[in-house]
């Protein structure tokens, strides 16, 4: 379908689609589109076209997809200001930590925070700590990339290195979190970078949650928190963050708002994506370090469709994994995964997927053991 979109504009496109911009000015998050470029929304995101000259689309939606025109630009004036207050910073790196409920717009909030400083030429490293809804690593991953240039979804980037936690949620894990989101900010400040955005989980209500995000934020030491706020969801978190500069931001008024089956479905497809082309493969358990408080023997019932991390001999993630069987007699591992590598060390996670990459009920023992 063709659609014409007056200057002052934004249209919300809802995926699955895709879109071409055919003529006239038009920004996605502080992306600037040039040419004429196919971009592809997925099921259950939403990017905003803002329109700064009057523009044409060539739009092809799918099921369930939409689109929607709204006046004037969905940035809100305290994103803008927050970057006009990084940019102040005359010490490098500035460490900027996001946090916001599930859905406020904290990853759209970071990309257009990275897209307009990569513009002014900074060099940029987003830690991805958000287990459920990982852009950067694979699904139960805390992973890192570095950009130098502006990218319409953080999705587009690749992971320099990923730790695998295992879980869908710190709520499960804290602990383990923490260390893998503090080895990947290590391995990050060994770099060459002037600002490092570190986007966090939707868990920010309850006890529970604000000792988790104090504990993160005691750990990574961010010289600002950006607490992206809906309402007053956050006043208990904001009031235990009593030892670092706090800047309460806007959530976006069209920020998209997906139900936990979406969300899921989400994390489905992405292990979709690091599994593309898997086969099986038997390991020797004799030349692999199980790195976890799991130990094998696995019982029985309870191996087929564990998800797996698999890393090479440094500790840099291979990729992901799922567990067919253990071979107590030829001391194996059969696993599926696209990983071509021979992996030096695995970690078991406490996910489990059936044949169709969905998730299913695991009964292993929770045990969040550092």
């Amino acid at each position: 379908m063709h659609q014409k979109v007056e200057r002052g504009k934004t249209l919300l496109v809802d995926g699955p689609a895709s879109v071409l911009v055919v003529s006239g000015k038009v920004e996605v998050l502080g992306f600037p589109i040039k040419g004429t470029r196919k971009i592809v929304i997925r099921e259950g995101k939403r990017l905003p076209f803002f329109v700064a000259e009057a523009a044409s689309f060539d739009i092809s939606l799918g099921e369930n997809a939409s689109i929607k025109e709204v006046d004037g630009n969905t940035i809100p004036q305290s994103w803008v200001k927050s970057l006009e207050f990084l940019a102040d910073f005359q010490k490098k790196p500035v460490i900027a930590m996001v946090m916001g409920k599930a859905d406020s717009g904290k990853t759209s909030f970071c990309t257009n925070l990275i897209n307009k400083l990569v513009s002014a030429k900074q060099k940029v490293a987003i830690l991805d700590g958000d287990l459920g809804q990982s852009d950067i690593g694979p699904p139960c991953t805390v992973a890192y990339a570095l950009t130098t240039t502006p990218c319409m979804e953080l999705y587009e980037l690749e992971a320099e290195n990923a730790f695998f936690v295992g879980v869908t949620s710190p709520s499960k894990a804290p602990s383990k979190t923490i260390k893998g989101l503090a080895l990947m900010k290590a391995e990050i400040l060994d770099r060459t970078v002037d600002f490092v955005v570190v986007n966090t989980d939707g868990w920010v209500e309850g006890e529970k949650a604000v000792k988790y995000k104090s504990q993160l934020a005691e750990t990574l030491e961010p010289d600002v928190v950006l607490c992206i706020q809906q309402k007053d969801e956050l006043k208990p978190l904001l009031a235990a963050l009593t030892n670092f500069r706090k800047i309460v931001i806007n959530s976006s008024s069209v920020a998209k708002q997906r139900s936990r089956e979406k969300r899921k479905k989400l994390r489905e497809m992405s292990y979709a994506k690091y599994l593309t082309d898997a086969k099986v493969k038997s390991l020797p358990l004799d030349q692999l370090t199980i790195e976890e408080d799991i130990a094998l023997p696995i019982k029985q019932d309870e191996e087929g469709g564990l998800l797996l991390g698999l890393y090479d001999s440094q500790k840099k993630i291979l990729g992901i994994s799922i567990l067919r069987e253990v071979d107590y007699v030829r001391k194996t591992l059969t696993v599926l995964t696209s990983v071509s590598a021979k992996p030096s060390i695995i970690a078991l996670g406490k996910v489990r997927l059936d044949e169709n990459l969905r998730e299913v009920p695991t009964f292993r023992v929770e045990n969040d053991a550092a």
